[in-house]
């Protein structure tokens, strides 16, 4: 999994996307797999007791039964709809779609991977850039992900969103984000927001995700103390030195033809949904 991209590429997207689309949207998009899903990854600790914790993390998060659906194309394409269809916008729909589509394809490079084409076939696409350590609590896990090439995922997500500095300009927000979301103008009346408060807004979430960067990778590297043991590993499939979990893949065979019917059936059923109700509901709003 990853513990800053997913905030950071909403910038990016934002910047390389030439339709009308809405910043907001973009960023729940690319959080909403993990909103609802990934309290029961880690659990809750109260003391020395642990609540809503999944008896096997990876099978909860990532798959089928699970909630792995959440982490899926489907799921971002069904729930933009919905949007679509209960507020009449188009930049809501599109920001939603990209957002949940990046989301699900920077998850695919751990060693689980995603359920990509589901629900045509549960087979799970992985590239096992990094381990996923999640079954190691929150601390294993964040220390088994900034001693590998997971934390160098982040970092490169944190230079891309640099690459388009114009993205947190003043004048990018209120030229380019304001006007095509009126989200914004019913923050501001709901709230009486001050343009440098919805500026602020606009701007946190990359603080946020940049902060989260240096301060896990500081507290692995630096306050771990297990740091000796768990020691930076930036192999392939790294780090070395913990359980990491693989998705079943199956034989390659096996994998081939999920991936044909997959794609083939995933492909049909968006453009029948989009032909029976996506277009209807595209040409009503606005």
């Amino acid at each position: 999994m990853s513990w800053a991209a997913h905030e950071l590429e909403s910038y990016f997207i934002q910047k390389h996307t030439k339709q009308k689309v809405s910043y907001l949207a973009i960023l729940l998009g690319c959080l909403l797999p993990d909103l609802f899903t990934k309290l029961p990854v880690y659990g809750l600790h109260i003391g020395n007791m642990t609540f809503i914790k999944a008896s096997t993390p990876y099978k909860y998060h990532r798959g089928w039964p699970g909630v792995g659906f959440t982490h899926t194309l489907m799921f971002g394409l069904v729930f933009a709809l919905v949007v679509l269809y209960l507020t009449k916008n188009r930049a809501w729909f599109l920001g939603l779609t990209l957002g949940a589509f990046a989301h699900v394809l920077t998850d695919v490079f751990d060693s689980v991977g995603t359920m990509v084409f589901f629900p045509f076939t549960t087979q799970h696409y992985s590239t096992g850039m990094w381990a996923y350590a999640a079954q190691a609590g929150r601390y294993g896990d964040a220390a088994a992900y900034y001693s590998s090439l997971g934390g160098v995922w982040d970092f490169f997500w944190l230079c891309m969103a640099l690459t388009g500095f114009k993205v947190f300009s003043r004048e990018f927000f209120f030229d380019t984000v304001v006007p095509d979301d009126p989200a914004w103008g019913w923050l501001r009346r709901r709230f009486g927001l001050s343009d440098r408060a919805m500026l602020a807004m606009y701007r946190s979430y990359f603080v946020y995700g940049a902060c989260r960067i240096f301060a896990w990778f500081g507290w692995a590297r630096f306050l771990n103390p297990r740091r000796g043991v768990e020691r930076l590993d930036w192999h392939w499939g790294g780090p070395s030195w913990v359980s990491k979990v693989h998705a079943h893949a199956g034989s390659n065979g096996e994998f081939f033809a999920n991936t044909a019917r997959g794609a083939v059936l995933w492909s049909v059923a968006v453009w029948l949904l989009w032909r029976f109700a996506g277009r209807r509901l595209w040409d009503r709003a606005h």
